[in-house]
């Protein structure tokens, strides 16, 4: 038997492919059980289904952005107080701005350091981040 830390449920969320199992596996790997959408339709599908512990949403993908899924998520009881953390290749002035705005707790910028994403993850998981572990 192997002694493996349950860190929570995390919905990845990111049209690419490689980009959802990249930062899958590497929050798999720091305990966290990870499901993964296509885009944020069907994060808030999956988000309405079962909860998650976190959100980790990409910005650009079809059929609905990850502002609209971010806002979509901060609407729906079951997933309003659920940390989010958006990461996006976009870093022109604004869109960290917009991030927030639209219910983010943390907007990062890819390539996204893995030893700084398991970090983050497992803090805003947890609720570390809330009891000022930053």
């Amino acid at each position: 038997m192997t002694d493996t830390v349950d860190a929570g449920r995390v919905l990845v969320v990111d049209d690419a492919a490689t980009v959802r199992m990249y930062h899958s596996r590497l929050l798999t790997d720091a305990g966290f059980r990870v499901e993964q959408a296509a885009n944020g339709l069907e994060a808030v599908e999956s988000a309405l289904v079962r909860p998650f512990d976190l959100f980790v949403v990409d910005v650009n993908m079809p059929k609905m952005d990850g502002y609209a899924c971010v806002e979509a998520l901060r609407g729906e009881p079951v997933t309003t107080s659920a940390p989010i953390v958006m990461i996006s290749t976009e870093d022109r002035p604004g869109h960290a701005d917009r991030a927030y705005r639209a219910g983010a707790n943390l907007y990062l910028v890819k390539p996204v350091d893995a030893t700084r994403l398991v970090r983050v993850a497992t803090m805003l998981a947890s609720g570390a981040a809330e009891a000022g572990a930053w």
